[in-house]
Protein backbone atom coordinates (compact mmCIF):
# COMPACT_ATOMS: atom_id res chain seq x y z
CA UNK A 1 0.00 0.00 0.00
CA UNK A 2 2.60 2.62 1.02
CA UNK A 3 6.38 2.63 1.24
CA UNK A 4 7.44 -0.97 1.60
CA UNK A 5 4.86 -2.93 -0.35
CA UNK A 6 2.24 -4.85 1.54
CA UNK A 7 1.17 -8.22 0.24
CA UNK A 8 -2.30 -8.71 -1.21
CA UNK A 9 -3.60 -10.50 1.89
CA UNK A 10 -2.60 -7.57 4.12
CA UNK A 11 -4.24 -5.08 1.76
CA UNK A 12 -7.48 -7.08 1.89
CA UNK A 13 -7.38 -7.24 5.69
CA UNK A 14 -6.75 -3.49 6.01
CA UNK A 15 -9.56 -2.59 3.64
CA UNK A 16 -11.94 -5.04 5.29
CA UNK A 17 -11.03 -3.57 8.68
CA UNK A 18 -11.88 -0.07 7.46
CA UNK A 19 -15.25 -1.25 6.20
CA UNK A 20 -15.93 -3.10 9.44
CA UNK A 21 -15.20 -0.02 11.56
CA UNK A 22 -17.31 2.10 9.19
CA UNK A 23 -20.21 -0.30 9.81
CA UNK A 24 -19.56 -0.13 13.56
CA UNK A 25 -19.66 3.67 13.47
CA UNK A 26 -22.82 3.65 11.37
CA UNK A 27 -24.45 1.39 13.97
CA UNK A 28 -23.40 3.82 16.71
CA UNK A 29 -24.88 6.80 14.86
CA UNK A 30 -28.13 4.92 14.18
CA UNK A 31 -28.34 3.92 17.86
CA UNK A 32 -27.69 7.51 18.91
CA UNK A 33 -30.44 8.78 16.61
CA UNK A 34 -32.83 6.21 18.06
CA UNK A 35 -31.95 7.24 21.62
CA UNK A 36 -32.18 10.97 20.91
CA UNK A 37 -35.10 12.75 22.55
CA UNK A 38 -34.40 16.21 21.14
CA UNK A 39 -34.68 17.67 17.66
CA UNK A 40 -32.64 16.20 14.80
CA UNK A 41 -31.18 19.65 14.16
CA UNK A 42 -29.77 19.66 17.68
CA UNK A 43 -28.54 16.09 17.25
CA UNK A 44 -26.60 16.91 14.10
CA UNK A 45 -25.23 20.07 15.73
CA UNK A 46 -22.83 18.07 17.89
CA UNK A 47 -19.23 18.15 16.67
CA UNK A 48 -19.01 14.50 17.70
CA UNK A 49 -21.77 13.51 15.29
CA UNK A 50 -20.44 15.60 12.42
CA UNK A 51 -16.88 14.33 12.80
CA UNK A 52 -18.07 10.71 13.05
CA UNK A 53 -20.14 11.09 9.88
CA UNK A 54 -17.01 12.30 8.10
CA UNK A 55 -15.05 9.41 9.59
CA UNK A 56 -17.60 6.96 8.19
CA UNK A 57 -17.08 8.42 4.70
CA UNK A 58 -13.28 8.24 5.02
CA UNK A 59 -13.39 4.64 6.22
CA UNK A 60 -15.81 3.59 3.48
CA UNK A 61 -13.81 5.27 0.72
CA UNK A 62 -10.56 3.91 2.16
CA UNK A 63 -12.02 0.42 2.30
CA UNK A 64 -13.56 0.43 -1.17
CA UNK A 65 -11.16 2.52 -3.27
CA UNK A 66 -8.17 3.58 -1.14
CA UNK A 67 -7.41 6.71 -3.22
CA UNK A 68 -3.83 8.03 -3.37
CA UNK A 69 -4.38 11.56 -4.67
CA UNK A 70 -2.99 14.59 -2.78
CA UNK A 71 -6.54 15.91 -2.37
CA UNK A 72 -7.68 12.69 -0.71
CA UNK A 73 -4.61 12.71 1.54
CA UNK A 74 -5.58 16.21 2.67
CA UNK A 75 -9.20 15.18 3.31
CA UNK A 76 -8.16 12.04 5.16
CA UNK A 77 -5.75 14.01 7.32
CA UNK A 78 -8.41 16.61 8.11
CA UNK A 79 -10.94 14.01 9.24
CA UNK A 80 -8.29 12.20 11.28
CA UNK A 81 -7.53 15.52 12.97
CA UNK A 82 -11.24 16.15 13.69
CA UNK A 83 -11.57 12.74 15.29
CA UNK A 84 -8.45 13.32 17.40
CA UNK A 85 -10.00 16.60 18.56
CA UNK A 86 -13.23 14.76 19.37
CA UNK A 87 -11.41 12.20 21.50
CA UNK A 88 -9.23 14.68 23.36
CA UNK A 89 -11.99 17.23 24.05
CA UNK A 90 -14.26 14.45 25.31
CA UNK A 91 -11.57 13.07 27.62
CA UNK A 92 -10.58 16.52 28.92
CA UNK A 93 -13.91 18.33 29.17
CA UNK A 94 -16.89 16.06 28.59
CA UNK A 95 -16.27 12.64 30.12
CA UNK A 96 -18.60 13.43 33.02
CA UNK A 97 -20.97 15.71 31.13
CA UNK A 98 -24.23 15.06 29.31
CA UNK A 99 -23.43 15.08 25.59
CA UNK A 100 -26.69 13.76 24.17
CA UNK A 101 -25.58 10.11 23.85
CA UNK A 102 -27.25 7.72 26.26
CA UNK A 103 -25.76 4.31 25.42
CA UNK A 104 -22.32 3.72 26.94
CA UNK A 105 -21.08 1.77 23.92
CA UNK A 106 -22.13 4.63 21.62
CA UNK A 107 -20.16 7.12 23.71
CA UNK A 108 -17.16 4.83 23.63
CA UNK A 109 -17.46 4.17 19.90
CA UNK A 110 -17.70 7.82 18.88
CA UNK A 111 -15.32 9.39 21.38
CA UNK A 112 -12.68 6.69 21.83
CA UNK A 113 -12.75 3.76 19.41
CA UNK A 114 -13.19 5.54 16.06
CA UNK A 115 -10.75 8.38 16.91
CA UNK A 116 -8.15 5.75 17.80
CA UNK A 117 -8.90 3.76 14.63
CA UNK A 118 -8.47 6.75 12.32
CA UNK A 119 -5.27 7.86 14.05
CA UNK A 120 -3.77 4.36 13.88
CA UNK A 121 -4.79 4.02 10.24
CA UNK A 122 -3.16 7.38 9.49
CA UNK A 123 0.06 6.37 11.24
CA UNK A 124 0.27 2.79 9.98
CA UNK A 125 -0.75 3.58 6.40
CA UNK A 126 0.16 7.23 5.68
CA UNK A 127 -1.11 8.49 2.32
CA UNK A 128 2.32 9.25 0.92
CA UNK A 129 5.20 6.95 -0.09
CA UNK A 130 7.78 9.25 1.47
CA UNK A 131 8.18 12.35 3.59
CA UNK A 132 9.49 14.26 0.58
CA UNK A 133 6.23 13.69 -1.30
CA UNK A 134 4.21 14.63 1.76
CA UNK A 135 5.48 18.20 1.58
CA UNK A 136 5.29 20.55 4.55
CA UNK A 137 3.11 20.17 7.64
CA UNK A 138 1.96 23.78 7.99
CA UNK A 139 -0.77 23.65 5.26
CA UNK A 140 -2.64 21.42 7.73
CA UNK A 141 -3.59 24.64 9.55
CA UNK A 142 -6.31 24.95 6.89
CA UNK A 143 -7.97 22.02 8.67
CA UNK A 144 -8.90 24.50 11.40
CA UNK A 145 -11.49 26.13 9.13
CA UNK A 146 -14.20 23.60 9.96
CA UNK A 147 -13.80 23.68 13.79
CA UNK A 148 -13.72 27.49 13.74
CA UNK A 149 -16.86 27.63 11.59
CA UNK A 150 -18.42 25.11 13.95
CA UNK A 151 -17.69 27.35 16.94
CA UNK A 152 -19.26 30.34 15.17
CA UNK A 153 -22.31 28.27 14.18
CA UNK A 154 -22.79 26.86 17.70
CA UNK A 155 -22.58 30.26 19.37
CA UNK A 156 -24.79 31.99 16.79
CA UNK A 157 -27.45 29.28 16.75
CA UNK A 158 -27.26 28.92 20.53
CA UNK A 159 -28.06 32.59 21.00
CA UNK A 160 -30.99 32.26 18.61
CA UNK A 161 -32.60 29.06 19.97
CA UNK A 162 -31.24 29.06 23.55
CA UNK A 163 -29.49 25.68 23.16
CA UNK A 164 -25.78 24.91 23.14
CA UNK A 165 -24.26 21.52 22.30
CA UNK A 166 -21.52 21.60 24.93
CA UNK A 167 -21.22 23.16 28.41
CA UNK A 168 -17.97 24.98 27.58
CA UNK A 169 -19.79 26.83 24.76
CA UNK A 170 -22.75 27.83 26.93
CA UNK A 171 -22.57 31.50 28.03
CA UNK A 172 -25.49 30.95 30.42
CA UNK A 173 -23.06 29.33 32.84
CA UNK A 174 -21.17 31.48 35.38
CA UNK A 175 -18.58 33.58 33.59
CA UNK A 176 -20.77 34.17 30.55
CA UNK A 177 -19.18 34.96 27.21
CA UNK A 178 -15.84 35.77 28.85
CA UNK A 179 -15.55 32.17 30.02
CA UNK A 180 -16.61 30.91 26.59
CA UNK A 181 -14.05 33.16 24.90
CA UNK A 182 -11.24 31.75 27.04
CA UNK A 183 -12.28 28.21 26.16
CA UNK A 184 -12.41 29.10 22.46
CA UNK A 185 -8.96 30.71 22.44
CA UNK A 186 -7.40 27.80 24.31
CA UNK A 187 -9.14 25.26 22.08
CA UNK A 188 -8.05 27.09 18.93
CA UNK A 189 -4.42 27.06 20.09
CA UNK A 190 -4.55 23.39 21.06
CA UNK A 191 -6.24 22.45 17.79
CA UNK A 192 -3.57 24.30 15.79
CA UNK A 193 -0.88 22.26 17.54
CA UNK A 194 -2.85 19.05 17.01
CA UNK A 195 -3.31 19.77 13.29
CA UNK A 196 0.43 20.31 12.86
CA UNK A 197 1.10 17.22 14.97
CA UNK A 198 -1.18 14.94 12.95
CA UNK A 199 0.33 16.13 9.66
CA UNK A 200 3.89 15.83 10.96
CA UNK A 201 3.23 12.36 12.36
CA UNK A 202 1.97 11.21 8.98
CA UNK A 203 5.07 12.61 7.25
CA UNK A 204 7.36 10.97 9.81
CA UNK A 205 5.68 7.60 9.43
CA UNK A 206 5.86 7.88 5.63
CA UNK A 207 9.59 8.43 5.92
CA UNK A 208 10.03 5.52 8.32
CA UNK A 209 7.97 3.09 6.26
CA UNK A 210 9.79 3.96 3.04
CA UNK A 211 13.22 4.05 4.65
CA UNK A 212 13.48 7.60 3.35
CA UNK A 213 16.24 9.83 4.60
CA UNK A 214 16.34 13.56 4.08
CA UNK A 215 19.29 14.46 1.87
CA UNK A 216 22.16 16.18 3.63
CA UNK A 217 23.43 19.40 2.04
CA UNK A 218 26.70 19.05 0.17
CA UNK A 219 29.46 21.29 1.46
CA UNK A 220 32.04 22.27 -1.14
CA UNK A 221 35.71 22.12 -0.26
CA UNK A 222 37.53 25.47 -0.04
CA UNK A 223 38.65 26.75 -3.38
CA UNK A 224 36.13 24.72 -5.40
Amino acid sequence: MRGKSLNDATVIVVRAGRLAFAAFDIAAVVQAIGDSTGSLVNFFSYFTIESNLMAIVVLLVGGVADPRSPRWAWIRGAVTFYMVVTGIVYAALLANAEVGLTAAWVNSAMHQVIPAVLLLDWLCFPPWPSRAEAGKAWPALAWLAFPLLYLAYSLGRGAAVDWYPYPFLDPRHPGGYGRVAIYCVVLAAVMALLALGVAAAGRWRAARLSGDRSPRPQVSAPGR
